[in-house]
C-alpha cells in the first residue's frame, strides 16, 4: 500500500477536463472505537483499502493521511492533532494544478464512484463545495450547557452530511489558509461565504465510529456480496 498512497491514479477516460484529486483522511486515533478502526477487516480488505480504492477509481490521484506512527508502514502523509490539521497536511501534498479536491473520511467504506461523480459535477456546475446529505428523520433539539432546550429546528430543512465532499481547489485552500478548525471542511468554506450545496447522499454510506458500526458494515458487505453473486 505504501507505494500507492500519494500517487496519480491509474489513467482513466473521463468526460471532464478538470484534474480532480482526493484526500482520504485516516489519521485519527479512533478513541470512540477503541483501536485504529481504519485497519479493521471488511470483506477481506481493510476499511482504509476500500476507501482508497474507490477514490483512486473515481479521481485522478489520491493522498492518504494516516497517523504519523504509521507512515513508514502505510506510506502517505502524517495526520495532525485534529481532523482539520490532518486535512491541511494532505492538502499540502495535492498537486497545485488540481482544480477540484475531494475530501473523504476513510471510515465511510461504502461510498461509491457514483457519489464522487455527483459531488464533482456539482462543483463543475458552479458550487464552491458539494456535500452528500440525507434527510433527518428524528426530531432535533438545540440545548444549552445545562441541557435546557432552546429551540426545535424544522427537520425538513436539516440534512445529515457525509463524505466524499468536493471543493473548488481554491476555495478549500483558502478555507484552510488561517488554520481554522471545523467538524468538516464544508463548514470552513461556508464560514468564508462560499456556496455550499447538498446533493443526495446514500443511506448505506454510514460512518464507522463504534464497534457496533463495524458489525453493521460486515453484515452489509456480506448481504451485498451475496446479492451481487446472485445476479
Amino acid at each position: 500500500m505504501a507505494s500507492a498512497t500519494v500517487l496519480p491514479s491509474v489513467p482513466m477516460t473521463r468526460h471532464r477536463v478538470e484534474k480532480v484529486w482526493t484526500i482520504v483522511v485516516a489519521g485519527g486515533s479512533s478513541q470512540r472505537f477503541g483501536r485504529p478502526k481504519q485497519y479493521e477487516a471488511l470483506g477481506g480488505r481493510r476499511i482504509i483499502d476500500h476507501s482508497v480504492a474507490v477514490a483512486r477509481a473515481a479521481t485522478d490521484g489520491v493522498v492518504v493521511v494516516v497517523p504519523a506512527s504509521d507512515v513508514a508502514r502505510e506510506g502517505g502523509v502524517a495526520g495532525g492533532r485534529t481532523r482539520s490539521e490532518s486535512v491541511r497536511n494532505g492538502l499540502a501534498a495535492v498537486p497545485a494544478d488540481a482544480a477540484i479536491i475531494c475530501v473523504h473520511d476513510a471510515a465511510r467504506p461504502f461510498a461509491d464512484a457514483g457519489l464522487y461523480e455527483t459531488v464533482i459535477e456539482a462543483v463543475i456546475a458552479g458550487a464552491d463545495c458539494a456535500v452528500p446529505g440525507i434527510a433527518v428523520t428524528d426530531t432535533i433539539k438545540v440545548v444549552d450547557a445545562g441541557g435546557v432546550v432552546t429551540s426545535t429546528p424544522d427537520r425538513n430543512g436539516l440534512r445529515a452530511v457525509q463524505t466524499p465532499q468536493a471543493f473548488r481547489a481554491a476555495a478549500l485552500r483558502e478555507a484552510h489558509s488561517d488554520g481554522a478548525e471545523g467538524t468538516d471542511d464544508a463548514a470552513l468554506v461556508e464560514a468564508r461565504g462560499g456556496r455550499v450545496v447538498v446533493v443526495p447522499g446514500r443511506d448505506h454510506n454510514r460512518k464507522i465510529t463504534v464497534p457496533a458500526d463495524l458489525e453493521w458494515a460486515q453484515s452489509m458487505f456480506e448481504r451485498t456480496s451475496v446479492a451481487g453473486a446472485a445476479r
